[in-house]
């Protein structure tokens, strides 16, 4: 697969790694200092509401009302002039940019901040807010008004059969096959602001030690796996991350290859 214009598998019967792929794993913690609720933590989404009701599929069954109108809410929110990308942001996409190799982002956060940052190499795992898909003709496309039940889908017509395109609890990630290739490949793997219990994004620093890659977390405070990383600096998002990439930019370190 091609990702604009990047290759995230390496040819078939090629076995030695590229040595200076840089894969980015991005949770809530970026986007928390630029306004956006955090879904974990003592005062985040899930203290407000019971995320059965609202992000399973079986939730949305029941009562698809309520699950539209907590989409909805996040969704006014993230489009309200007050959310912008913040340091953290801006600092990961003059990485893209300025990294002599290939740089990847795989995200958990819904949010567009990385593409507002700059960023254009991301992988969404868990969707995009901004997306609806349509279960009845699979039509996946930009949304950034309200939905509800009585939403016609433009592309079919079929009313009540818009959902956004956003995976739920019990649902399986976007990219899986991409993500793992990357992990295999890549020479550093760096962990922002995530919180280490939702898998399967807190193996993948076991994952891409396996292959040789050196592990870096960067992170408010130690999350449930930081024993598993080999190097670490903690603090607000807008100050670890334009510090490591103002030291990585400097060094031109591209992490050690077996």
């Amino acid at each position: 697969m091609e990702r604009n214009g990047q290759s995230l598998a390496a040819p078939p019967g090629m076995r030695q790694r590229q040595v200076d792929m840089l894969v980015i794993l991005t949770g809530a913690g970026i986007s928390k200092e630029s306004g956006l609720d955090t879904f974990r933590d003592a005062d985040g989404l899930w203290q407000k509401v019971r995320m059965e009701d609202v992000v399973t599929p079986e939730g949305f069954e029941r009562d698809p009302e309520q699950s539209h109108n907590f989409h909805n809410a996040l969704r006014r929110t993230l489009l309200s002039g007050s959310i912008q990308p913040n340091a953290a942001h801006l600092a990961l996409a003059r990485l893209e940019k300025e990294y002599p190799g290939e740089t990847l982002i795989i995200t958990q956060n819904i949010d567009d901040l990385h593409e507002r940052g700059g960023s254009r190499n991301v992988l969404h795992m868990h969707g995009e807010l901004l997306q609806v898909r349509c279960r009845k003709c699979a039509t996946v496309m930009p949304w950034s008004e309200d939905l509800f039940t009585s939403t016609p889908c433009p592309k079919c017509g079929a009313a009540g059969s818009l959902r956004p395109n956003i995976v739920w609890f019990g649902e399986v990630p976007f990219f899986m096959s991409e993500i793992e290739a990357a992990l295999r490949r890549c020479a550093i793997f760096v962990s922002i602001g995530t919180s280490g219990n939702v898998y399967p994004a807190a193996q993948f620093c076991v994952m891409a030690r396996h292959s040789g890659a050196r592990t870096v977390e960067l992170n408010l405070e130690p999350s449930n796996q930081a024993k598993v990383f080999q190097e670490s600096d903690y603090g607000p998002a807008t100050k670890v991350v334009p510090a490591w990439v103002e030291n990585l930019l400097k060094t031109s370190c591209i992490g050690v290859v077996n």
